[in-house]
């Protein structure tokens, strides 16, 4: 993704993106995560870490993780 579509793809400019990559406010990271379609501590997260949300769920009762296995 270009700096130009992703600029696009937040309705603003390419040169604003600059300063709002820089000094991002809460509302800006969620707005660049929608675009993105992930969550927003997804933009800080290592690709692992990525990678080892998307076979688990959380526990609503006790918040441990539960490991899937998708067949």
């Amino acid at each position: 993704l270009t700096k130009t579509a992703f600029s696009d793809l937040l309705g603003v400019k390419k040169q604003n993106l600059n300063g709002l990559m820089k000094n991002p406010t809460l509302e800006t990271i969620r707005k660049f995560a929608s675009v993105l379609e992930v969550e927003p501590w997804q933009l800080f997260a290592s690709s692992q870490e990525v990678q080892e949300t998307k076979n688990t769920i959380t526990c609503p009762h006790c918040g441990k993780p539960i490991e899937l296995e998708v067949k």
